[in-house]
């Protein structure tokens, strides 16, 4: 008995290993599949308490108008503290979050710990928050906004909304009625990632987005001139459609004068600054001339 439960597991973690990598594939069982699962199956029940645990936090990093060396706002990074792991990466715990479900919650603390902090911050500096696909799914979602803005008393204009271009796949109808919805309380939409997708250029049609951000895949080949030349047409593309237009992932001072040249002075990455918690943001902002509005 004790060996077919053995055989039935082993079937089972290949079984999963194969459908995590796509259609018409199979793959054989290996012991580094248990201890992968395993890992897994601890992050998983680490995670369902690290909200009630206050394990987690956010993390900031600015975003620079270079033309004016300000600081228009930051964007929220969510980082997880794991009280053995140290620091684990949004990369390997959102999905996670995701598949079980605690994103909803997750999401919701963001929205109100990120418009919360920002209210201490210069009138002229905005807070940017991602949005998960899966919160779309939630009905709650323009409550939860409405919410965070109305307990910290930040105002609206002052929250931006990220969303990638991967969420307009899924269901357009419904996500174009809740991106409308979030607009109407006043706040700022944004397309992160730009240019990843399939069908960039149909989504702008469809919903009259803030700003849009290069992403920084595009950034990082600035040397070769087939990047220039998508970057120039998508910096030319926001500001016929009255967009602004920001480049994410922006590491050195050649890229920076790469996109000067081309008309783009938004930046964000680590040439300016990386994601630093919350006490470090006034340090960035008193080293930037913000300007407040009266």
């Amino acid at each position: 008995a004790v060996a077919g439960e053995l055989f039935l597991k082993s079937a089972d973690l290949a079984l999963y290993r194969a459908k995590s990598e796509g259609r018409g594939t199979y793959r054989f069982f290996e012991a580094e599949m248990d201890a992968l699962h395993q890992a897994r199956r601890n992050l998983e029940v680490a995670l369902r308490v690290a909200l009630d645990r206050g394990e987690l936090e956010l993390f900031y990093q600015p975003l620079v108008n270079t033309a004016h060396h300000e600081i228009s706002g930051f964007e929220a990074l969510l980082r997880w503290n794991h009280p053995q792991r140290g620091i684990v990466s949004p990369l390997e715990f959102i999905p996670v979050a995701e598949e079980l479900g605690l994103i909803k919650n997750i999401g919701r603390w963001v929205l109100h710990q990120a418009c919360a902090e920002a209210a201490g911050w210069p009138e002229a500096v905005k807070i940017a928050v991602n949005l998960s696909s899966i919160q779309f799914r939630n009905h709650d979602l323009v409550a939860d906004v409405a919410s965070a803005l109305k307990t910290s008393g930040l105002a609206p204009d002052r929250l931006e909304l990220e969303i990638t271009e991967s969420l307009l796949l899924q269901d357009n109808a419904s996500v174009l009625a809740t991106l409308h919805q979030l607009r109407k309380l006043g706040v700022s939409i944004s397309m992160d990632d730009f240019g990843t997708g399939y069908s960039s250029l149909s989504y702008l049609q469809k919903f009259p987005f803030d700003k849009i951000k290069i992403d920084q895949s595009f950034i990082q080949r600035l040397a070769e001139q087939d990047s220039v030349s998508i970057v120039r047409a998508v910096i030319s593309l926001g500001k016929s459609l009255g967009m602004s237009v920001l480049a994410e992932g922006v590491e050195t001072a050649e890229q920076l004068k790469v996109l000067q040249a081309e008309g783009c002075w938004d930046i964000q990455g680590y040439l300016v600054s990386p994601p630093k918690p919350a006490l470090d943001t006034m340090g960035l902002i008193d080293r930037y001339c913000v300007t407040t509005t009266a």
